[in-house]
């Protein structure tokens, strides 16, 4: 494996696009990996201090992330490098898109990421410019689409992506209403700990779990964990978190999904950061959630989690571990060979399956079609890396496999 990673890893991207913003600070890279099938997919994002290095890794992920959501094309990635605090982020991601709207008409289809939103910012802006859809690029490179074809593929992505939901199994009660976008990641996070339970073995129900970050990923996978019975014990988020031992209740964790502020954990006796990140690692679960950012977890998180009795590991967030590899480093592989790793173009590919789904002729837009099938497609995933090796770990390792012999 480690010698396919390295021939994929070391393979220079087809395309990469670079922009400087003319009236801000910002710069921002398209990188295209390669354009498999005809076309390429992945996210923006924007964070103070992105490098085109972190974007190359990220395309590399979505490429990876395709063999197992569809459809057979290349990953790419879009990055910029700017505060998304600063009150022009607007105006930044305005010139950003106006610059990159050949390649989304062409090959790219994109969607968002961290801190750039699908629905409110990507899509209305991109329409603006007469984009019919961020993924449009995906159905005239890949698909070479006939107009009536185009209409109907399109008209399908603009309806089931940004759906509000209305089955009550997707979405917690509250008066906010969320959409297939909000929940969907989430949903496949805990989903892959449902499946695996299933296919390896082991009753999920009254399992104990502790989720790192409090976004919609985070948030919402403890929240599908907890109708399954499993007892959320701990949440670290950036500025802090909760334990109990006993878990939290279901309707408790809805509560602290719906009392969240944008993306941040509030609740009633927070410990500050230092004192979670200090007592969240000892605690007894054999669950972990990884759902911040990416590259966080140290060895010593990975060993103190294992000694407390961790079973597996479903990574909300992309490359999860602090190593310097692209996909999988020495942490990485030390957890993976002492617990089950789900790696996250399993576990977190819900968002790529549903535009994926979208783009088939016979989608159907109902919440219960498209959440069933980012389930089949995760338990499908785990299937084959089951029939591969039906041994509890290396699971990450033997996924890796049956990925890259589709790619190099």
């Amino acid at each position: 494996m480690q010698e396919l990673l390295k021939k994929f890893e070391n393979k220079k991207p087809e395309i990469t696009f670079e922009w400087s913003d003319s009236e801000s600070e910002a710069e921002g890279w398209v990188v295209i990996n390669s354009l498999r099938g005809g076309a390429a997919g992945g996210g923006t994002r924007m964070r103070k201090g992105l490098d085109k290095r972190e974007v190359e890794s990220l395309a590399k992920t979505m490429e990876v992330k395709f063999t197992v959501s569809g459809p057979a094309i290349g990953g790419a990635k879009s990055g910029i490098n700017f505060d998304p605090n600063d009150p022009r982020k607007d105006e930044v991601l305005r010139r950003w898109y106006k610059a990159v709207i050949p390649l989304l008409k062409s090959y790219y289809g994109t969607g968002g990421d961290l801190n750039v939103d699908e629905i409110h910012e990507v899509i209305p802006i991109t329409e603006s410019y007469g984009l019919w859809h961020p993924q449009e690029g995906v159905v005239n490179g890949h698909y070479h689409a006939t107009e009536p074809e185009k209409i109907r593929k399109i008209g399908q992505l603009r309806q089931g992506v940004s759906k509000v939901l209305e089955d009550p199994h997707f979405t917690p009660n509250g008066p906010k209403k969320y959409t297939v976008a909000d929940m969907i990641t989430g949903f496949g996070v805990a989903e892959a700990v449902r499946h695996y339970y299933t296919i390896w073995g082991g009753d999920i129900k009254g399992k104990r779990a502790v989720i790192q970050g409090w976004g919609n990923v985070g948030a919402a996978a403890a929240c599908f964990l907890a109708v399954e019975g499993v007892k959320i014990v701990g949440i670290i988020d950036r500025d802090g978190g909760v334990i109990n031992e006993e878990g939290y209740s279901l309707d408790e964790v809805r509560e602290l999904f719906l009392n969240r502020k944008g993306n941040k954990l509030v609740a009633e006796n927070q410990l500050s950061f230092d004192e979670i990140n200090e007592k969240i690692w000892d605690l007894k679960s054999e669950i972990f959630i990884p759902a911040a950012s990416s590259r966080l977890i140290t060895q010593d998180q990975a060993e103190r989690m294992v000694n407390s009795g961790l079973e597996v590991i479903s990574c909300g967030a992309n490359v999860p571990f602090a190593d310097p590899e692209i996909f999988f480093g020495p942490i990485g592989v030390w957890t993976d060979q002492r617990v089950s790793v789900i790696p996250d173009f399993i576990a977190n590919c819900g968002m790529a399956r549903v535009f994926a789904y979208l783009m088939t002729d016979n989608a159907e837009v109902t919440d219960m079609a498209i959440f069933t099938d980012v389930s089949s497609t995760i338990e499908k995933a785990l299937m084959d890396v089951h029939a591969k090796n039906p041994e509890k770990v290396k699971l990450a390792e033997n996924s890796f496999n049956i990925a890259l012999a589709q790619l190099v």
